[in-house]
């Protein structure tokens, strides 16, 4: 027979074995879905490329710079911040200086005077604020072309009144330059290699951990197609030829299905959960030419892994597969322990060089501490096995000798175990990372609520304060803020009536209240935030004779009553029409959208965890089918000559339960030190003990149901078992 016409005899031998025995089949269903989910996750790292390709060339499009020496300043721009609930978002006033000028890309026309054009985005998230009129007028909404993502918050305002002589305008020739201007959403978001590196960790690393189970799923018949193989002098090749024969089949359907979400996903944006982010399905589009690409890369790593993992012992001596029969490598060992050292190191160094450490150094801890696990676990089997002979127990004895003989069956099962616990560990602790004056603010917001709203602005004359006043509702009360340039404490300053209404004392001088001495929570809780406990706000009346606070105050500070709880938009409204690009916030406002980011943060690691744990549920899945079926046919001798069923399950539970109970406290355990670790260098978020308790207990019922399953699945095949020549 010609080289050509062997290699394909020995495919079509693969793909016929395949069709096989349960095990085969099986296999072949987990090959199909280990691949649909690594081709997905490789594409979900091309959607985020293509993501952040488009985003860049939007902030090239829109970005300015200001005039240099010999150029016409053609816009005047300034950026200004405001927030919708507790998320912030930028409000760039904009107003051209030359009828020729072009208007920043997404917009059809240049705003009228007191007009504003709002992203999609933010008119949907802020329309119960009424978010359409707090600008000026509705003018449209900005185009995608001009937006970094579909989901950024982003409003162009041009000012009713506008001084072109002001020097808080900035000049500037136009928009669009060589490098993207970080604006908007795009000032929050993170180097796209550090979400690489998270979607690799959470996601791309269980699938990789599913593809290998996988791999090795239902070997058995495998092994013995290889052994008859290797004995009628099939070199590596022909194994390979087989391998791929068996396995290109499934690896390719599960590929194609995997491809499936994605081009959904470049037919129309698709809203992910947990974060509410739009996926531009025109970026996507814009890659197309790479999808092809990417999955066929796909399926050639998920069949380099099936081939590689199956290969045969080199020195002659034996024709079965090597599984490491005898002891775990020890270079996986070695490997453990140094990317624990590289993890450990990582929180002393400060850059993108700790955050690569420290990625590197999780996903080769959480990849290599199975093979650990499989170490205690063979300990424990060689004592329990002794335990058994000793005593005369047949179950341990069995399930001792079963686990210093198969490693490889407990690096499997312990595979999705305790990557999962590494997972709940992360992502609890990236979700807890609120800092101090964080947890303040939202304390302050649980007490009063909105119900204090501080306005800043340039121009607080008389008459703008006195129409910002009348532009409020009956419930709201204004009062002044004065700051000494000195540093002393702030003065809050209004009429007596005023003051008495809020339970203040009303003095021709300054008197210092502190927030134990305020009977008014919002009185209580503004002394905190503007005060100190060594130098607390004083207050001051201004309808009397005596000493008053000189000049205009600096901020002005809006009391609402608790019936107007959650009405802090008609201040925000009121300021925009009453003042030049003012600044409104709630006590503690630029901490609660500082948390905010780091809640976003952790609603990504959310998503990309709750992959990667689901993942994770399919490599269990499908590593205990494949032990059920193994085990049961393996036992089904020993129990048909001790003529009792309970055997059965004492064995499994000894051979099941115990190593994924044993996998379970080792990646608890290691997850407890990685979180705690990365918290004491951090000095960021907060350990849950109750979250790792949690995900024990769920660790141990599921080994316990593994268990009991694959004692029940033993009895069955018994049941069926009959002595064979083999």
């Amino acid at each position: 027979m010609s080289r050509a016409g062997l290699s394909r005899q020995l495919l079509h031998i693969g793909r016929a074995a395949g069709k096989g025995s349960r095990g085969d089949r099986v296999r072949y269903v987990a090959l199909l879905t280990a691949a649909f989910v690594l081709a997905l996750s490789a594409l979900a790292g091309l959607g985020v490329a293509a993501s952040y390709a488009g985003r860049d060339a939007r902030d090239r499009a829109r970005a300015t710079d200001e005039v240099t020496a010999g150029q016409r300043a053609t816009v005047l721009w300034r950026p200004k911040y405001d927030a919708v609930g507790d998320r912030q978002h930028q409000v760039i006033f904009i107003a051209p200086l030359s009828p020729t000028a072009a208007p920043p890309p997404g917009l059809p026309r240049w705003p009228a005077p007191g007009e504003a054009f709002l992203s999609p985005e933010l008119a949907r998230a802020g329309a119960a604020e009424h978010i359409a009129t707090r600008y000026g007028r509705p003018a449209g909404t900005i185009a995608p072309a001009g937006l970094a993502s579909p989901t950024e918050r982003l409003a162009y305002v041009r000012p009713a009144r506008v001084d072109v002589r002001s020097d808080e305008w900035f000049r500037t020739p136009g928009f669009g330059r060589a490098d993207p201007a970080r604006l908007g959403e795009s000032a929050d978001v993170r180097p796209m290699a550090q979400f690489l590196l998270a979607l690799g960790g959470l996601v791309v690393l269980p699938a990789a951990a599913l593809v290998v189970i996988a791999a090795r799923c239902g070997s058995a018949g495998r092994d013995r197609r290889t052994a008859l193989l290797q004995a009628l002098g099939g070199g590596r090749r022909h194994r390979a030829l087989v391998n791929c024969g068996e396995a290109i089949v499934p690896l390719t359907l599960g590929a194609l299905l995997g491809t499936l979400p994605y081009l959904a996903a470049m037919i129309h944006d698709v809203r992910l959960p947990f974060v509410g982010y739009l996926v531009p399905s025109a970026d996507l589009r814009a890659y197309a030419a790479w999808t092809p690409v990417v999955t066929v890369a796909a399926i050639a790593v998920a069949l380099a892994l099936v081939v590689g993992l199956h290969r045969v012992d080199r020195t002659g001596r034996s024709t079965r597969p090597r599984s490491f029969a005898d002891s775990v490598p020890r270079w996986r060992l070695w490997l453990c322990a140094a990317m624990a050292a590289m993890f450990g190191a990582s929180g002393y160094v400060r850059g993108m060089a700790g955050t690569w450490l420290y990625a590197v150094g999780t996903v080769g801890l959480w990849a290599t501490v199975p093979s650990l696990a499989a170490v205690a676990g063979r300990g424990l089997g060689a004592r329990l096995a002794a335990v058994g002979r000793r005593r005369g127990r047949v179950s341990p004895l069995v399930a001792g000798r079963w686990m210093v003989a198969h490693p490889g069956v407990m690096v499997r099962l312990a595979t999705a175990v305790i990557i999962g616990a590494g997972l709940v560990s992360q992502t609890q602790t990236w979700v807890s990372r609120l800092n101090t004056p964080a947890l303040e603010a939202r304390a302050s917001v649980a007490r009063i609520g909105d119900t204090v709203v501080r306005v800043d602005a340039a121009d607080l004359r008389p008459d703008r304060t006195a129409a910002f006043a009348r532009a409020l509702p009956p419930g709201f009360t204004v009062l002044g803020l004065h700051e000494s340039e000195g540093g002393g404490s702030p003065v809050l300053s209004a009429n007596c009536r005023t003051l008495r209404g809020l339970g203040l004392p009303c003095t021709a001088r300054p008197a210092a209240v502190a927030p134990s001495g305020a009977d008014d929570p919002r009185v209580r809780e503004l002394s905190r935030w503007t005060g100190s406990s060594g130098d607390p706000m004083r207050v001051v009346g201004t309808d009397g004779a005596g000493a008053r606070p000189a000049g205009r105050p600096s901020a002005l500070v809006v009391f609402a009553d608790p019936a107007r709880r959650g009405e802090s938009w008609r201040v925000r409204q009121a300021a925009y029409a009453a003042f030049d690009w003012p600044r409104t916030e709630r006590l503690g406002e630029l901490w609660l959208t500082g948390l905010m980011r780091n809640v976003a943060m952790g609603q990504w690691v959310l998503l990309l965890g709750t992959a990667g744990l689901v993942i994770l549920m399919l490599a269990a899945a499908v590593s205990a089918v494949a032990e059920f079926l193994r085990f049961g046919p393996a036992l089904a001798p020993v129990g048909v000559q001790s003529g009792k069923q309970r055997i059965f399950v004492f064995v499994a539970l000894w051979n099941l339960t115990f190593p994924m109970a044993v996998a379970t406290v080792v990646g608890v355990a290691v997850a407890s030190w990685h979180g705690l670790y990365f918290i004491a260098t951090s000095h960021d978020g907060h350990f849950s003990w109750t979250v790792m308790g949690v995900a024990a207990a769920v660790g141990g019922c599921l080994a316990l149901l593994v268990g009991l399953t694959g004692g029940l699945s033993a009895i069955r095949a018994a049941r069926r078992w009959r002595p064979a020549g083999d």
